[in-house]
């Protein structure tokens, strides 16, 4: 935080590296965000030929989570940040004289990045881990030496919810049975965050769906307006269209869903993920979560094989609770064809030790095989 702060009170903008990452990928990134400086762990800087300027009003270059292709860097705004976190406090109830965030994921990221300058921009107390670990982070809770919480599916499954005021869950699709005072989050890099909590769009934030027409993006995809929108990506370009009402300051998502009659989105997963097997369209996400749910199970993705009958068929990743007893794919098929629709069935089942994720907890589908 308090680098942040100096970052900014020297009129630059930050742009955070996962110290994860290995040298190669590193050195790709600062490529993508072409920085004039880069500063080190203890504090050292090292000028870096080729770095672009910002512009004023800049606060923050953030890389995408590259779950889909390379990542690009979002040009964020103090503006849309403060926006951010405004409409976020003020959705939550947030008492900066009685509250306590605490940060435990990869600041890389916005997921966890936010949560550091939600609580900058509106005085909130803030406790800062080098990481998630449950037992740190349930003493916190335990003592409530802080209130609020920003988790991934991962995490939360390893804390008790129940310790906090509230936990914002982000990341990934929500898991069934979620406790009351769970938030699921949609948003974005490009959106500083999420912007719609638990189906309603935050203070600020519209939200259509695109219908096809040039410039009003493509059939049943999701697109987002509001003040916390990026500015660019760090090449220049502005990704915005101009929507339904023609207005223009639309974000096109790439996520396809809907609203319904009650104004509530429903998200149903990355248009670039939909299966057509059969000739019947298969969103992943609903059918992981019946999967993820039955016995046995303790992780699921779904993912799409070439078949030469099929044109493409579903494939079930399971991470099984008993390596020794996993499920069947006939039960897993049934609990499915039950549920949704007998297309809607995986076809073929895989057991794996693990699921590869991003760091902010999304399955990398493009590294299932």
């Amino acid at each position: 935080m308090d680098a942040l702060e100096r970052v900014w009170a020297a009129g630059d903008a930050a742009a955070p590296l996962d110290p994860r990452l290995p040298v190669p990928a590193a050195r790709r990134l600062l490529e993508a965000l072409a920085p004039s400086v880069v500063v080190g762990p203890g504090g050292s800087t090292t000028a870096r030929p080729g770095g672009r300027p910002v512009e004023p009003g800049d606060a923050l270059v953030v890389a995408t989570s590259g779950s889909t292709g390379d990542p690009r860097g979002v040009v964020l705004s103090h503006h849309a940040v403060e926006a951010s976190a405004r409409a976020t406090s003020r959705r939550l109830a947030v008492d900066p004289a009685a509250d306590t965030w605490l940060a435990c994921l990869p600041l890389a990221h916005v997921g966890g990045l936010s949560v550091i300058t939600r609580a900058l921009y509106t005085g909130t107390g803030l406790v800062v881990l080098p990481g998630f670990e449950a037992r740190a982070v349930e003493d916190l809770g335990r003592r409530r030496a802080v209130t609020r919480v920003a988790l991934v599916a991962t995490a939360l499954a390893r804390v008790d919810p129940g310790l906090f005021t509230t936990v914002l869950l982000g990341g990934s699709a929500p898991p069934a049975g979620l406790a009351a005072n769970v938030v699921t989050t949609y948003g974005m890099t490009e959106t500083g965050s999420g912007v719609v909590y638990d189906g309603w769009p935050l203070p600020g934030v519209d939200v259509a769906i695109g219908t096809g027409r040039p410039g009003q993006g493509a059939p049943g995809e999701i697109l987002l307006r509001g003040p916390m929108l990026l500015r660019a990506y760090r090449d220049g370009t502005v990704p915005t269209v101009a929507g339904p009402d023609g207005a223009g300051g639309w974000l096109p998502t790439g996520d396809g869903g809907r609203v319904g009659p009650d104004g509530r989105l429903h998200v149903d997963g990355r248009l670039a993920e939909l299966v057509v097997t059969g000739g019947e369209k298969v969103w992943p996400g609903p059918v992981e979560r019946i999967v993820a749910a039955q016995p046995g199970v303790a992780e699921a993705a779904v993912w799409k094989r070439p078949d030469p009958e099929w044109g493409e068929r579903l494939v079930v990743w399971v991470v099984p609770v008993d390596r020794a007893r996993p499920p069947t794919l006939d039960a897993l098929r049934a609990a499915v064809s039950q549920e949704l629709a007998p297309w809607a069935a995986p076809k073929e089942l895989v057991v794996v030790d693990a699921l590869p994720r991003t760091a902010s907890g999304k399955v990398r589908r493009a590294d299932l095989a």
